[in-house]
Formats: structure tokens, sequence, C-alpha cells
């Protein structure tokens, strides 16, 4: 074949190949995809079957390919249907948490009702130092052991109940009910602790030294009544007015009114820089008073006022009798700035008594002051409820140590000069104790604290030659609270 000839028909052959292989394609028809076989419809049969619960098939009676495929359509939608109605049980059912700062609490799965349990517990270790003349004994002791129930009842109800099995007898010091009709209008019913003292308003398991300062013996701790609280101005003023039974100074009232008369409360407290960029937005100040009648003879109706060691260094005659007015009035304030603490009281309470078989009567006027300061070491910030959470808690054999605190105080407390030697014994009664006192507290977690104290009080009179001897006390504590 000629050669011009013989490239002309390879041409045209390449020509051929190339266009059957770009058109074949558009003409293939795609394979069938693969019908799982009977045995395969089976297995997954039997692992839902396993997994819903269901009775497995006899496999005699297994069926074509088409029954199997529509018992396993059937039972996956039971799946489905099971899985929902789990769904819908766990949501309708409460939550339960516990967090270090609430406790345990049950939540209803809406959120209206919550129940919390908390706890306060401290042991105290307490040993008096160079008490010749007036010896104390030194002790371990529970100082409180305080479970708590508390919580909320729907939108407007909140409540809680701490009995205290410290001491030799059960006692509640709080049980109450709030009607929260608003943040501005809050209706507390029970017994809770009147709205005089800052310090003693503080909880129990927050205050700077282990026990409470002069001021607050001249307050009252618990009583029963009814108060209308709350706070305006986005939080910066604070309010409480109360009535209640009426207790003496530093003590809890009885189960019931004692003599008739009901004591009027109120409180006022501002904090005009709260939640500001400003250097004052840790400053709160205010004023509280209480007024009532009391009537009646013995520790029910007149003080003995305590020590920071809690021994008695006044105490009224026995025949002396409350028959009057008794009023308090107390300026207050603090101050938090970082790792600074400042707290600072005033109290007055003025009683009329007589001395019913001579008829003298007396109007004594019982005054106390303290001022109290806290600096945080490793620098967590100061506040009015303590360190609440260490930045670093404690790990044995790790890099963290917790919490601490260096906490300071000075006070006096100062009897009428017009109550000696008439109704109170001279001999036996100061008239006057001043008392300063150092501490540390290590906040180990938010739950665990230790703490150690020291304190002085001297006096002025209070023996039959001259002043009553110094008190010089160290006191330890372990406190778990949650």
């Amino acid at each position: 074949m000629p050669a011009p000839l013989a490239r002309h028909s390879f041409a045209r052959l390449t020509l051929a190949i190339a266009l059957a292989t770009a058109v074949f394609p558009l003409f293939a028809v795609e394979p069938p995809s693969r019908q799982p076989t009977v045995e395969e419809l089976e297995r997954r049969l039997r692992a839902l079957e396993q997994r819903y619960g269901a009775a497995p098939a006899n496999d005699a009676e297994a069926g074509t390919v088409a029954d199997l495929d529509q018992r396993l359509r059937i039972l996956e939608r039971k799946l489905e249907l099971q899985e929902e109605a789990a769904a819908a049980k766990a949501a309708s059912l409460p939550t339960v948490a516990v967090a270090p700062d609430k406790g345990l609490s049950i939540k209803s799965a809406d959120g209206a009702n919550e129940i919390r349990f908390r706890g306060l517990l401290q042991a105290d270790g307490r040993f008096f130092v160079g008490d010749d003349a007036q010896p104390q004994n030194d002790t371990f002791l529970l100082r409180r052991v305080r479970p708590t129930i508390e919580g909320t009842w729907g939108k407007w109800v909140a409540f809680r109940i701490t009995p205290d099995f410290a001491g030799d007898a059960v006692t509640v010091p709080d049980a109450y009910l709030d009607l929260k009709f608003d943040p501005r209008a809050t209706l507390r019913i029970g017994k809770f602790t009147p709205p005089v003292g800052l310090e003693r308003l503080q909880s129990s398991g927050a205050t700077a030294l282990i026990e409470n300062g002069f001021p607050t013996e001249l307050v009252p701790n618990r009583d029963i009544g009814v108060q209308l609280q709350g706070e305006v101005a986005k939080g910066r003023l604070n309010y409480a007015v109360g009535v209640f039974n009426g207790t003496v100074d530093g003590r809890e009232a009885l189960s019931s009114n004692p003599d008739n008369e009901l004591e009027l409360a109120a409180r006022l407290f501002a904090e005009p820089w709260k939640n500001s960029d400003s250097a004052l937005s840790g400053l709160g100040f205010g004023i509280a008073a209480t007024s009532g009648d009391k009537r009646g003879t013995g520790n029910n109706f007149l003080p003995r006022y305590r020590t920071p060691g809690q021994v008695s260094f006044f105490n009224y005659r026995g025949a002396v009798a409350a028959d009057g007015n008794h009023v308090r009035w107390s300026p207050q304030a603090w101050f938090y700035r970082n790792a600074l603490g400042l707290l600072g009281e005033y109290v007055s309470s003025k009683q009329e008594v007589v001395l019913p078989a001579s008829g003298a009567r007396a109007d004594l006027d019982n005054r106390a002051w303290q001022v109290v300061g806290s600096y945080v070491l490793t620098g967590e910030d100061a506040g009015y409820r303590g360190v609440t959470r260490p930045n670093h808690p404690f790990t044995p054999g790790g890099a963290g140590w917790g919490a601490f605190e260096l906490t300071a105080r000075y006070g006096r407390l100062s009897i009428d000069d017009d109550a000696f030697p008439l109704f109170a014994d001279p001999a036996l009664a100061a008239r006057r104790a001043a008392s300063w006192g150092l501490g540390l507290n290590w906040y180990l977690t938010a739950n665990l604290k230790l703490v150690a104290n020291y304190t002085q009080t001297r006096f002025d009179g209070g023996a039959a030659q001259g002043d009553r001897e110094d008190e010089k006390t160290f006191f330890t504590r372990a406190q778990v609270s949650f």
C-alpha cells in the first residue's frame, strides 16, 4: 500500500477509537446497588430485638427479605418512640447538684422549687492564760453544729430551718418564712436575727475573730417576729423594719413573749458606690435602732455582759427589775477594698430599771464600740462574708496553700456609772472592759477554715479589791461549712 494511503487509514482508525471512548460512558448503565441478604437482615433484627427487649423471632419463621425489612422498620420506630419517652421523662425529673458554696440542692425540672441542704460545724480549743485569781476551765468544745434546710417553693415563698446540736440541749436559732413579693419588699416571719448589730448580722462562719466583740453583747441575738425588708436603688440602699417579742441584750428570745410587751426594730444601710469603679465602691454605712418596753426580773429581762472569752463580767443585782422603755441605737459602717477590710460599730443600750423594795429608779445607758480590721495576705478580696473562695485551694503535696488572712480588733464596753452601787455590786461587776485581739484565718478550701486567736481584756473594777484580773485567751477553731 502506498505510504500516503496507509497514513490516512491509520488517522481514521485513531479518530474512531477516541470518539468511542468519549461517547460510551454516556450510555453506560450504572449497576444496581446490592440488596442486603437474608442473613444480614436477620443479624440486624436480632441486635435491635436485644436492644429493645423484644423476644427474638423463630429462625424458621424468618420469612422473605421483604418480611424482615418490614419487621426492622417497625422495631426501629418503636426504639425511636422509646428514646423520646425516656428523654421526656428525664426532662421532668428534678436536678440534684452539689456546690461548695450552696451545699446539696434538689431543684424541680421547671426550676420553680428548690431545697438546699447546708451545714456548719465548728470545733474549738479554748485556753486561758494566767487566770490565777479567777481560774477558767481550758476545754475542747463543739461551738456550733448546725445543719440547715432552706429553699424556695414557687415564685413567692422561701424558707430556712436551722437547728443547733452543739449545746446540752437542741436549740433552733433560725426558723423563718420569706414571702418574696418583690426585691424591694420581702416579708419575713418567724425566728431570726433582728436588723441591729452589724457584726451580729454576719454569718457565724464569717466573723473576723472566733467570738464577737463588745457591741454584739448589747444587741439582740435571735428574736421572734415579723419584718419587712428589701433593697432599692439597684441594691445601693437596704432597709428592714420589724416587730418582735423583744429580748435582752446579747441573747436569744424565749419561745414566747414573757411580758406582753413588743419591740420595734429598724435598720437603714447604704452603699452609694456599690458596683462602681470608684475607690469607695466597698464603703457601706447605716444606722439601726430598737424601742420597746420590758418589765420583769431575772435573766429574761436584764442582761449579763460577757468578754470575748465568753466569761461574764457584769450583771445586775438579783432584786433589780426592768421597768420601762428599752432603747438601742447603733451607727455602723464597713469598708472593703481588695485585700483590706474594715468594720466599725457603736451601740447604746438604754434601759429603765427599778428596785421594787425601795422604789429607786434609774435610766441606765450602757455603751460599746469596736473597730475590726482584716488583710488577706494571699491576694484574695476581703469581704463581709470573709474569703469566700481561695485562689489556690490547699492541695497536699501540691502548689496550692489556700488563703491566709490577718485580723485585729479593739473594743470597749462601758456601764453607766449610775448603775453602781445600787443596781450592781462593784465588787463583782466591772464598770468597764477594754479588749484587743489578733487572729490568723487559714482558708484551706471554700469549705475548710482553721483559726487561731489571741485576745486580752482589761477591766475597771469588778473585784473586791480594785480591778478584776486581766483575761488572756488563746482560742483555736476548725470549721467546716457547705
